[in-house]
């Protein structure tokens, strides 16, 4: 939990500036499902035939996805575009066919198995 509270005040606040014109970086506009506050999440995407899929790398419990999942959906600003995505599937895939090969590894690794995808609009 304490890299979680780092990551998210220090490492998010960072890696947002760089995020939007990064590749497999972007940063994911959300809106809380509790407070209706507009939220914004760094973070690792990958593009996949007809939208994204992203690496739960602290699993599906956490607030963004609940987010998104209550939401249908969310925006999404990726290599300087900005993408409208919908119809959030929560999956799991011990093979992490989705990434790529260094990806697969690395999240191999870490034992990440969980994963979300997003459709485009």
């Amino acid at each position: 939990m304490r890299l979680a509270r780092f990551n998210r005040h220090v490492t998010n606040r960072l890696t947002g500036l760089i995020a939007p014109w990064m590749p497999w970086f972007g940063v994911l506009w959300h809106t809380g499902r509790r407070s209706g506050r507009a939220l914004r999440t760094p973070l690792n995407v990958f593009p996949a035939p007809g939208g994204f899929v992203i690496a739960l790398t602290y699993g599906p419990d956490t607030d963004w996805v609940k987010n998104v999942i209550a939401a249908g959906g969310c925006s999404l600003t990726y290599r300087r575009k900005l993408y409208q995505l919908t119809a959030p599937e929560l999956y799991r895939d011990p093979s992490r066919r989705a990434m790529p090969g260094i990806v697969r590894l690395a999240l191999g690794r870490i034992g990440v198995t969980d994963f979300l995808r997003l459709r485009n609009v």
